[in-house]
């Protein structure tokens, strides 16, 4: 504590001898990436740094001078005290950030203003400067996965106790959901580490070359057979075989599996002797094994032996807190070899990307920040860089029903389309839906748009 009073003594001496408005200015300038905003004694916004508006999605060009919204309105009473905000939502989610805020005072002590920060409650949005370089910390990477859901954290604890064992595991997800990377984890943490990962899709091939291709051949077993085959069973031996698309897989060969999951051993096509099975198992698909027995498609005592842990992965719209943490970190992904450096998202298409369902999920999240890269260009992914179907809107003419009132909802989205259509101008998108420009203002303040 001595120390601490020592300090703020030499640095109260070298700000008195300081020009104020210059080093006023340059410190702003550092902070600029930091969620940093400034009211005077009327609670009007008299700087909004970009991290504001990238947290809130609110530009500074349309809150300078205006009356502060009230969540951000600084308290002359709760200095210093952290409050969660939530500054913009829609139908489908919010992003819940903190605010601590320090109140000003001149010489008379009457209030002149004060400072604001905002920072990401849970982390839903990263900060700009998370794309250049900055780990992420480790409680949110696992195995190449990264995730701060609740429910990816509860999947991580699964394969790592899985792992630990021999069981058969069925990994169910939507396509894009990261199933193999599910497998390949559970094959690195586990005793097999050292042996082979081999993966194949059992969607992807014929009956005869799916059989051919897992278990192998014998020369002369079929045309074309001009030397034995060593099947995957045989060639991942003492490590780990993932099945992808499992509920593909035709019938005959499902008893043929069967009998390698229990008898430990297999025959080759063709072939007239057994071969010995060391291969864990672990099945993927996007399908409910159960549905397809009911279906008579597939076999109900394969479905046992191959769930003994089943491990149910969330779709990407399910878990909205990792798209901004996977956006940054393919973004890192692509800074890297130098093409282009994005080292900032533009809050419209920050908020597209946020608001979208991903159908299909981490794959095409990634396909999405590959193809910013590739047809934009500069230190900013800007809205105009995203894939057509991102910016293929159709706001509500809210003109032509005024007849009949709009939900609050509607009238939310309406909004959003138009600013998004008009590439966040405020005064053509109120004008696009008929509303004057103080109207159209108080409208987004209520929304929190």
């Amino acid at each position: 504590m001595k120390q601490n009073k020592q300090q703020f003594a030499v640095l109260s001496d070298w700000l008195a001898q300081q020009s104020l408005h210059p080093l006023i200015s340059k410190l702003l300038a550092l902070c600029d990436d930091t969620g940093l905003y400034i009211v005077d004694r009327n609670q009007h916004i008299i700087y909004w740094s970009r991290g504001a508006e990238r947290l809130s999605g609110l530009k500074a060009e349309d809150v300078a001078g205006k009356p502060c919204v009230q969540e951000y309105e600084i308290s002359e009473s709760d200095d210093h005290k952290k409050q969660l905000i939530k500054p913009f939502k829609n139908n489908q989610h919010h992003i819940e950030l903190a605010k601590v805020s320090q109140a000003l005072y001149d010489r008379d002590g009457v209030f002149s203003g004060g400072l604001g920060l905002l920072t990401p409650a849970s982390a839903a949005t990263p900060w700009p400067n998370s794309a250049n370089g900055f780990p992420v910390p480790a409680k949110q990477s696992f195995q190449g996965m990264l995730s701060r859901s609740p429910a990816m954290q509860a999947v991580f604890k699964i394969i790592q106790n899985a792992a630990e064992t021999e069981a058969t595991v069925l990994a169910r997800g939507e396509s894009g959901s990261g199933k193999e990377l599910v497998a390949k984890a559970i094959h690195d943490l586990s005793a097999r580490r050292n042996a082979p990962f081999l993966a194949i899709n059992c969607a992807a091939l014929s009956a005869s070359l799916l059989d051919s291709e897992l278990f192998g051949h014998v020369r002369g077993a079929f045309t074309g057979a001009i030397k034995d085959h060593s099947g995957l069973f045989q060639r991942a031996r003492g490590g780990t075989l993932f099945l992808d698309e499992v509920a593909e897989l035709p019938l005959e060969l499902q008893a043929k599996l069967l009998r390698v999951i229990q008898e430990r051993n297999y025959i080759p096509v063709g072939g007239d002797r057994s071969i010995d099975v060391d291969v864990r198992i672990v099945a993927a698909t996007h399908r409910s094994l159960r549905e397809q027995v009911k279906m008579g498609r597939f076999r109900e005592d394969l479905m046992y032996r191959l769930r003994v842990v089943p491990i149910f992965i969330p779709p990407l719209r399910d878990r909205r807190e990792d798209i901004g943490l996977l956006i940054w970190h393919f973004i890192r992904l692509h800074n890297a070899p130098g093409f282009r450096k994005i080292e900032k998202i533009d809050p419209q298409a920050m908020r597209t990307l946020l608001d979208y369902a991903w159908p299909g999920n981490v794959r095409e999240l990634h396909n999405v920040v590959e193809y910013a890269f590739a047809v934009g260009r500069g230190s900013t992914l800007r809205w105009s860089e995203l894939p057509p179907e991102f910016r293929e809107t159709h706001p509500v003419d809210l003109q032509a029903g005024q007849n009949v009132p709009l939900s609050a909802a509607e009238e939310s989205v309406a909004i959003r389309q138009a600013l998004a259509q008009s590439n966040g101008k405020v005064t053509l998108a109120a004008r696009t839906l008929g509303m004057s420009r103080a109207t159209f203002w108080r409208k987004r303040k209520l929304y929190g748009i």
